[in-house]
Parts: structure tokens; C-alpha cells; sequence
């Protein structure tokens, strides 16, 4: 199965190699077929603390890295 890529916004980068990432999707309500913006976040690894807050990153999913970490900074 393919791994997932997801785009979104650094929101806190204060933990070591750790950055904060939201990630927001749009969509469609069914019955009322009004646009809808849901959001969440991520905490995803990133080796070299080089992304601050308000960079736009790609994320992919991994093997767990510690309790919370599941993705990984692919690029900006």
C-alpha cells in the first residue's frame, strides 16, 4: 500500500527534531452541499530542525518513531 503525502502548515517547532503540522482538507457536505474545512494535526520528525513556524511542508507516513510520531518531513 502506497504511503500517504500530505501538505500543510508548521504550527510549533519547539521539540527537538519534532515540528507541529497542520493539515487542513476541504470537502463537500453530503445534505447540504456546502463547502466544509476541517483541520488537524500532525507531529511529524524532522532530523534537522530546519523548518520554523509558518513553512509549508510535505509530510509522509513512517514507521513509528517514538509514541505521537508517525510522518516525516519529506521537503518545504
Amino acid at each position: 500500500m502506497p504511503k500517504r503525502i500530505l501538505q500543510g502548515t508548521v504550527t510549533s517547532d519547539a521539540n527537538a527534531q519534532t515540528v507541529t503540522v497542520l493539515v487542513e482538507r476541504r470537502f463537500t457536505h453530503p445534505v447540504l452541499k456546502k463547502t466544509i474545512r476541517k483541520s488537524k494535526k500532525y507531529r511529524a520528525h524532522d532530523e534537522k530542525n530546519a523548518f520554523k513556524v509558518g513553512d509549508t511542508v510535505r509530510i509522509i507516513e513512517c514507521a513509528p518513531k517514538s509514541k505521537t510520531k508517525r510522518w516525516e518531513v519529506l521537503e518545504a
